[in-house]
């Protein structure tokens, strides 16, 4: 987490939802929740949860590629274009 995250006891979280939720949407920054002085669970905008879901689909998307190109599963760029090339001689 972030230092500038915010951390506040669950208590708070039902007792202030519709501020939380203004603050929220406002900050983007997520809000840390615990129970009992332990961490429990995370509080984010649904705009930042969407960007951390697209980061992670992008990052899975690299790591992907770079297991391919470790096996030795990938094609150089010049048979690629070759490839492009004659698919647009034969249109």
């Amino acid at each position: 987490m972030k230092l500038s995250t915010q951390v506040k006891p669950i208590s708070y979280l039902k007792s202030h939802a519709a501020e939380i939720v203004k603050e929220l949407s406002e900050s983007r920054e997520p809000m840390l929740i615990t129970q009992n002085g332990e961490a429990k669970l995370v509080v984010m905008d649904v705009r930042s949860y969407e960007e951390h879901e697209e980061t992670l689909a992008l990052l899975k998307i690299l790591a992907l590629g770079h297991r391919e190109i470790e096996q030795g599963q990938f094609r150089s760029a010049a048979e690629v274009f070759a490839d492009l090339d004659d698919e647009e001689d034969k249109a």
